[in-house]
């Protein structure tokens, strides 16, 4: 993926996941934007893309953030919402065990209050630990949580899946946590 385009797919990303009115479009309840008002609206913005790269962006993004509609002329992003938005996620049976990639500085805050959803409509779990180990990455010296989805399940909570493989749920107690992995400890 070229540089503009990491660029744009952030941009992308904030108008579909946190921000809309940046560029003066709103969502639906479902969390589509139209296509030609997403387009219209980033290049009024000072940006440039068209139906042509906003495809690419779509098609080559390694997170799989977002998707189109059948006839493209809607776009979303898969999950990560934080303004309130229901896209539609299966639900499923996640295997034995998940992973919550966080950083290791939150883990006092982890056993004391659970995973949290924070500003997001959901905890998001990765299906794999080097997944998770990047996700963790992300907020400083990285902390991977193993998480127990078959004794979760059998608890009641439910476990649903993105459409880009991103498996998510409720909020996490600890008791749920078996075990915690760091780069020294990896599996």
């Amino acid at each position: 993926m070229k540089n503009d385009d990491i660029t744009l797919g952030k941009f992308i990303s904030l108008i579909l996941r946190h921000e809309p009115e940046t560029i003066g479009i709103t969502l639906d309840s479902e969390g589509w934007a139209d296509t030609r008002e997403l387009i219209d609206g980033i290049n009024a913005s000072g940006h440039t893309i068209s139906m042509e790269t906003l495809e690419r962006i779509v098609r080559e993004n390694s997170k799989q953030r977002y998707s189109f509609n059948d006839d493209r002329s809607k776009i979303r992003a898969n999950q990560g919402h934080s303004i309130p938005v229901e896209v539609k996620m299966r639900e499923a049976v996640p295997p034995e065990r998940l992973y919550h990639g966080t950083a290791d500085r939150f883990l006092d805050s982890i056993k004391r209050d659970g995973i949290r959803k924070m500003n997001r409509q959901y905890v998001h779990l990765s299906k794999d630990v080097e997944t998770a180990f990047t996700v963790g990455r992300r907020h400083g010296r990285p902390a991977v949580l193993v998480i127990d989805t078959e004794a979760m399940t059998a608890d009641g909570y439910v476990f649903r899946i993105s459409d880009n493989g991103v498996w998510q749920s409720e909020d996490i107690p600890w008791r749920y946590v078996k075990e915690v992995l760091t780069e020294a400890r990896k599996e």
